[in-house]
């Protein structure tokens, strides 16, 4: 029976390129996307439906699982990708920014999961794969939220685990690196440099700003030019090898900093993230 899996974040990056590896591995793939114009080229793909969903909006996601059943049959997988990050000085970032940044990554793939589980419970079988980030392995300066969001998916993943494996549903975290080709970077730093980045900051993190954006910018520079290709793969991998595994870390750029985080002391930890950003 061919089985299907739905993926959140399809308009671009990790999340298309998923929904295309999939479709070409012989799934069917409920494509999901916030604009459903976003998903005019995976539309065209055999096996893949197109339809919206935000992750903000629990009428728009259940609304996208019950059309993929209806389409498809059943559901086998979910794959939690939609996310963004808040890039700045976390004093001078609005509540409001605060609040969003969590609704999207944090409440956004709680939403979803909740939507799905009485559909995997019936089932007694199901896959849901959280895409985390290497950001919610160690913590890194100027990224206090998304670090934050990151940080409670890897817990609650974690967590959940324990309590679905009583009804035969399997959580995976998938922990990618920096994927330079994504539009996440963009949408991230919005073009600014240290400068604008410190504009209605307090003057006494101006100093600290310049260091900490170069040494952001290094770790998205070393990223591996097939970083989304592997990310993909690693996701298709967490979906279909049977296993209890719990995470996957498909890079190699973010490596030092897993390393450090999950090898080392807590003192040789903190030294090694602050000669990399330049904290005191």
């Amino acid at each position: 029976m061919t089985r299907t899996v739905l993926i959140t974040g399809c308009s671009s990056g990790i999340g298309k390129a998923s929904a295309h590896l999939f479709a070409e591995r012989g799934w069917n793939v409920i494509a999901t996307v916030r604009n459903p114009e976003a998903g005019a080229e995976l539309a065209q793909l055999e096996r893949v439906a197109v339809t919206r969903l935000d992750v903000q909006n629990p009428a728009s996601i259940d609304r996208a699982v019950s059309e993929g059943i209806k389409r498809f049959g059943r559901i086998d997988a979910v794959v939690n990708n939609a996310g963004f990050g808040v890039i700045g000085i976390f004093e001078a970032i609005s509540r409001e920014r605060v609040q969003e940044q969590f609704e999207v990554n944090t409440f956004g793939t709680m939403n979803v999961i909740r939507t799905v589980l009485p559909h995997f419970r019936a089932n007694r079988a199901g896959v849901i794969i959280n895409v985390s980030s290497g950001a919610g392995i160690f913590g890194v300066p100027m990224t206090s939220l998304y670090v934050a969001s990151k940080f409670a998916i890897e817990g609650f993943s974690e967590a959940l685990a324990y309590e679905l494996s009583a009804i035969g549903v399997t959580v995976k975290i998938v922990e990618p690196g920096t994927a330079p080709s994504t539009a996440f970077g963009a949408r991230a730093f919005g073009g600014r440099g240290p400068e604008t980045l410190a504009a209605g900051v307090p003057a006494d993190y101006h100093a600290f700003i310049p260091s900490a954006v170069s040494a952001l910018m290094g770790i998205h520079k070393a990223a591996e030019d097939n970083a989304i290709a592997k990310i993909a793969e690693a996701i298709f991998v967490a979906a279909t090898d049977g296993s209890d595994q719990l995470r996957y870390l498909p890079n190699d750029d973010i490596k030092p900093f897993t390393t450090a985080r999950r090898e080392t002391s807590e003192q040789e930890y903190m030294a090694f993230v602050r000669k990399q950003f330049g904290g005191h």
